[in-house]
């Protein structure tokens, strides 16, 4: 649209007619092939150009209507071919209006003055009072607002952060809004200081102000009735609709919010979901998940979360401001009507029931159950390990990424097993090995920071963990030495000799993506000192990470196989290969058989009550298993018979590969 020219004096006479106005048309310019004749009371005044009309564009109900201006104020703004703009009941206000979009029964849409859409907004997360708070943008990822929220120690690096995305806010600054290619506006009420991406669709929103909704091509964001929104960034992919309310908040790529939700001062990283409920000052990391009314998630880190009904959390026993926050890590369920106190920090993969009234740390502690019992927090370590639940969940998170975009913003790492786990669990097994030992083998129970451990489910966790360990270090071995030759010891040290040293040591989530924390406290130390000073660099360091994973995990594996053993690597011989073979074959035929009968339960008696109500026992199983399937017939317990052969023939065959180092040097 380089080649604008004037109107002449009979499209403005044309242009009259059709009851146009302009105080001064000599500001209004046009483009080659533009035609007045789909220009009718249209009010123009500032500096406005407009493009040719020669479609006709759809609605919905199969409706046709030729692209055009139509009954419509236009204030200082730049419109592209083929749009369709018609019935502004107040008028549109300085925008780049790009082609073929349809922006139709509108109150007002216009920018005022210098504007950021949202970009560089402080949003307090986690802490209500501040301390926290992550100034969002376009391009935020889950890793960087992890950083900017928790890395708080690092205040350098938190303030050559802040400076980056100051930079970028300012680049961004306009006092023109834009509205991309192909996007749809209709029925809308307010919008003001809004940037619109291409193919957006926007319809029935009550009102939008100062906020980006950055929709793509490949990924549109879908804003439906009812949603009022101020202070926000919206990632491709979005859908936010059904009268959602949004105060200071970023949503993420394929995130879903609606039936009336509401949120303030929160963040909701990757394929997070909220119905019903209401949000305050949260970091909802990927796949964080709410679905009813009664709950309220309220000043905590969360991550791959389902809050079940009438989750809450209480912040309040407090007297010098709300500074209490809580921590849930990923994979935690809640049951209806849970509570917790915070500040609490909940431990990975934890199923979460009752209600909780002391301040409780159970993050060395993962895949448990937490459990209300006569006003006390009684947890049952590691039994969630051998529910069909948590694998099922772990499969079904990747099958349920929403994300369209081909630039995702968040890296995540699905694996139920990982470095960040394990290293809990190791905790874990030390921790009760300790409080068996301390508190002597009479005690029926055990306290350890406000949760009660009875006896029972002391020794049971101490086994659960590690037979964990033992099937993820099997995994990582035999996934290490797949395909590879190995014709002498020599060659299976070799195999075994990590890349890296990086991986070895603690680990972390970065909300969705684990790390090594040796990478974590490199690359602070680069933005401090300003060998990461661009938001692509930073970006760029995140994708690095992650790609890097394989290589960071046997480190770290490799450095606890050698713990376990009491051998260097250089210094293991076939015959441990054999060792750790034969205990991750026991260990996964020992979880896959707990999987197996916690699978059968679902197909109980007990299960089938309420079916075949007027029928007899055989009414009621053939009711049951027209809904619900049979044991033998069913999916995932087919899987677990397929797993246990798969898993027994790969450590057949691996002990069969090794089995001729032990008689060679």
């Amino acid at each position: 649209m380089s080649h604008w020219r004037q109107l002449s004096a009979q499209e403005v006479a044309q242009l009259t007619e059709q009851g146009c106005f302009c105080e001064d048309w000599s500001r209004v310019q046009v483009i080659d092939g533009f035609s007045a004749e789909r220009i009718r009371d249209v009010h123009f005044s500032g500096d406005v150009k407009v493009g040719k009309f020669d479609k006709h564009v759809s609605f919905f109900g199969g409706v046709r209507k030729p692209a055009g201006l139509y009954r419509v104020t236009i204030h200082n703004c730049i419109i592209g071919d083929n749009a369709y703009i018609g019935h502004a009941r107040s008028y549109i206000a300085n925008y780049i209006i790009e082609n073929d979009t349809v922006i139709d029964n509108v109150d007002l849409l216009a920018v005022e003055g210098e504007c950021s859409f949202g970009n560089g907004k402080a949003v307090s997360v986690v802490n209500e009072a501040g301390g926290r708070a992550i100034p969002i943008y376009d391009r935020l990822s889950a890793h960087t607002g992890y950083i900017l929220a928790f890395y708080r120690h690092r205040p350098t690096a938190i303030a050559r952060l802040k400076e980056m995305i100051r930079e970028y806010a300012a680049s961004v600054t306009s006092s023109m809004g834009r509205i991309g290619r192909g996007a749809r506006i209709t029925n809308c009420g307010i919008l003001k200081n809004v940037r619109i991406g291409p193919a957006a669709v926007i319809e029935g929103a009550n009102r939008l102000e100062n906020g980006s909704i950055n929709s793509s091509t490949e990924d549109p964001v879908y804003i439906g009735p009812g949603v009022y929104a101020e202070d926000f960034i919206v990632a491709s992919g979005a859908t936010i609709t059904d009268g959602t309310i949004l105060c200071d908040c970023f949503v993420g790529q394929g995130s879903v919010l609606a039936k009336e939700y509401s949120a303030e001062h929160s963040v909701f990283f990757a394929n997070c979901g909220g119905f019903h409920g209401e949000a305050c000052s949260i970091f909802a990391g990927p796949y964080t998940v709410t679905h009813h009314k009664s709950t309220l998630l309220i000043a905590g880190l969360f991550s791959f979360v389902n809050a079940g009904s009438g989750t809450n959390q209480s912040n309040h026993r407090y007297k010098l401001g709300p500074v209490h926050q809580g921590v849930v890590e990923r994979g935690c369920k809640t049951g209806s009507d849970s509570y917790m106190l915070w500040p609490a920090k909940v431990g990975a993969f934890t199923v979460v029931m009752g209600r909780h009234y002391r301040n409780s740390d159970t993050s060395d502690l993962p895949f448990s159950y937490l459990i209300e019992h006569e006003d006390q927090s009684v947890l049952a370590p590691g039994v969630n390990l051998r529910s069909v639940g948590t694998v099922r969940d772990a499969r079904k998170w990747p099958q349920r990424d929403r994300r369209k975009d081909s630039k995702k913003l968040d890296h995540i790492n699905f694996k139920l097993l990982s470095p960040f786990t394990i290293q809990k669990m190791i905790h874990g097994r030390d921790l009760l090995g300790k409080l068996k030992e301390t508190s002597g083998p009479t005690s029926d129970y055990f306290t350890y920071h406000s949760v009660k451990i009875l006896s029972s489910a002391l020794e049971r966790g101490i086994v659960l963990y590690q037979t964990g360990i033992d099937k993820y270090l099997g995994n990582c071995l035999l996934k290490r030495l797949e395909g590879r030759q190995l014709r002498s010891l020599e060659d299976l040290r070799a195999a075994l000799r990590p890349e890296t040293d990086v991986g070895t040591g603690t680990w972390i989530d970065l909300a969705g993506m684990f790390a090594p924390e040796k990478a974590v406290e490199q690359l602070l130390d680069d933005i401090e000192s300003g060998r990461i000073d661009t938001l692509d660099q930073l970006e760029a360091r995140f994708a690095s990470i992650h790609e890097n994973y394989p290589i960071y995990e046997w480190a770290w594996a490799a450095e606890v196989i050698a713990r376990q053993t009491g051998k260097a690597l250089d210094e293991l011989d076939a015959e441990d290969v054999i060792g750790l073979t034969n205990r991750w074959r026991e260990a996964v035929l020992d979880l896959d058989r707990q999987l197996y009968a916690d699978a059968k339960k679902e197909f109980a008696p007990t299960a089938q009550i309420g079916f075949g109500i007027d029928g007899n026992a055989d009414a009621r199983i053939k009711d049951f298993e027209a809904v619900r399937g049979s044991f033998d017939a069913d999916g995932f317990v087919a899987e677990i018979e397929k797993h246990i052969a798969a898993k027994t023939a790969l450590a057949d065959d691996l002990i069969r590969r090794i089995e001729p180092l032990r008689r060679r040097p």
